[in-house]
This record gives structure tokens, C-alpha cells and sequence, in this order.
């Protein structure tokens, strides 16, 4: 784990995603140069009676800049306080947390898997994957939604030249259906030694979990949990182990092994 950093940010920029998605810009971000894809940062609303952070994972950043950028979803007080604010609005940011992603071997095929709002760490593997050099051909990015306006920053992802399938329930684009169905298709129709990586819905990741362990795929999932404390001291986001025992999310995880936790 990087050196964890805690101090006043400011919103740069917000952008409107549509369906209570909006995108934020953070900076000065002085740990940005450390940043692994699969890692997240904990932030508190200065000047309100909000007391919890919230957990927000890292979809893109400058070590340049020092900037930071999350995508969040409004779904209680805290996210719609966060939507509120303007840029020059202060932030406190403590980050950044986690463990990160094991990054692949370059001969194997990547299956990027990201559900809903779970899409920023599985945007920053597959944009970290191909600055790395990693073949694109090779980086099949699966994205699922409930309908084709949850698919947000598709154009972006596009852009980084990977093969991308997007899924939405009500067939608005794409597989028509859940994303496990579009992964059976593609992975039924293509030979080689792949890798998986997950991160969305909890009921996402556990059939992900249990088709990546009935085909024999490894390869990691990032879980998300409600994280009150973001450093392993309240054990507000405990999930069991297969071995026995219990991890913290925030601590240990939030990226573990595939058939590693209890889902």
C-alpha cells in the first residue's frame, strides 16, 4: 500500500452525466504519482453535519496535475450534498486506500468486467494496460447496464482502443441481458489463457465469481462495501473469508483474488 495522505482538495471541474451521474475533478492531489488502479479515496463534506466519509474509487488521474477524477452516483444525503457543490468547493480527501490490481501477463486475454457504477477502477486497469503496452486486441471491456444511459464514458472507453461489449437488461445496447451472458458468448468463441477482473453490483461479482471458478479463470474483484472509517478500525465493511475468518474491505481488499470471499 502507498503512503496515505490526508488534506484539503478543491473541485476543479464537474460534469453532469445524466441519471444522477456526475463526474468530479479533485485537486491538488499530492499522492497521484502512487495511484494503483483498483484503489480508492475516502472523502468528507467540510462545513456540513455529514460525519461519515464515502468511499469513492479512482477512475483517472494526473501525477502532473496532482488531479484526481471519481465518478458517483446519487443515492443518499451524502452523494446529493457531493452533486451540490461547486467548483473552488473544499473537499477533505484522505487516500489513497486499498490494495489495487495485480496487473496481467502479457500473453494472456484481460476479460474487463465493470457493472453500473463500478466502472471507474475497470477503466483505469484498461487505460493503465494499454500505456503499458498490453495488446488491445487482447482487452475485451464488458459493461453492464440496466439500460444503455447507465453505460457512462462509453465514448471514452472507446477511445483506448479495446474491444468493448457493452450489455443492458432492456437490450437498449448491446447483449440484451445480465453481463454474464455476453462473457459465455465471448469467452465460448475465442481460444487462449485469460484473466478476469470484476468490479459492480454485489450480485454481479458473485456470478462472476462462480463462472470465473466453473470455467477456470483467474484473475481479481473489486469489492465495494459501505466504508465508514476507510483505514480497518470500525469493521463496517467485514465480508468472510473461503478459508475462514473475515477481512476488511477497506484494509485488506478492496481488490481480492477470485473465489477468495464469501459473496
Amino acid at each position: 500500500m502507498s503512503k496515505i495522505v490526508i488534506g484539503y482538495s478543491e473541485i476543479i471541474k464537474k460534469t453532469d452525466l445524466g441519471r444522477g451521474n456526475f463526474i468530479m475533478e479533485i485537486a491538488p492531489f499530492s499522492k497521484a504519482r502512487n495511484i494503483k488502479p483498483g484503489q480508492f479515496v475516502h472523502i468528507r463534506l467540510p462545513d456540513t453535519n455529514v460525519f461519515f466519509r464515502r468511499a469513492f474509487s479512482i477512475y483517472d488521474y494526473s501525477p502532473e496535475q496532482k488531479t484526481i477524477k471519481i465518478i458517483f452516483k446519487v443515492f443518499g444525503r451524502g452523494t446529493k450534498l457531493l452533486a451540490g457543490l461547486h467548483r473552488g468547493d473544499r473537499l477533505d480527501v484522505l487516500g489513497p486506500l486499498g490494495n489495487g490490481f495485480r496487473l496481467p501477463g502479457r500473453r494472456e486475454t484481460v476479460i474487463l468486467v465493470a457493472g453500473g457504477i463500478g466502472m471507474p477502477p475497470i477503466y483505469l486497469l484498461a487505460k493503465i494496460l494499454t500505456e503499458k503496452g498490453f495488446d488491445q486486441k487482447r482487452l475485451l471491456y464488458f459493461y453492464g447496464g440496466a439500460t444503455r444511459d447507465d453505460l457512462v464514458e462509453l465514448k471514452k472507453i472507446r477511445q483506448l482502443g479495446v474491444r468493448v461489449y457493452p450489455a443492458t437488461e432492456d437490450g437498449s445496447l448491446g447483449f440484451r441481458g445480465l453481463i454474464t451472458g455476453a462473457l459465455v458468448d465471448v469467452i465460448d468463441s475465442r481460444q487462449g489463457k485469460f484473466r478476469m477482473y470484476a468490479c459492480g453490483p454485489e450480485g454481479m461479482l458473485r456470478a462472476v465469481d462462480e463462472l470465473a471458478g466453473k470455467m477456470g479463470i483467474p484473475g481479481q474483484l473489486s469489492l465495494e462495501a459501505p466504508m465508514p472509517c476507510g483505514i480497518g478500525i470500525c469493521l463496517g465493511c467485514i465480508k468472510p473469508l473461503r478459508v475462514g475468518g473475515y477481512t476488511r474491505i477497506c484494509r485488506e481488499g478492496p481488490v481480492y483474488e477470485i473465489g477468495e470471499v464469501i459473496l
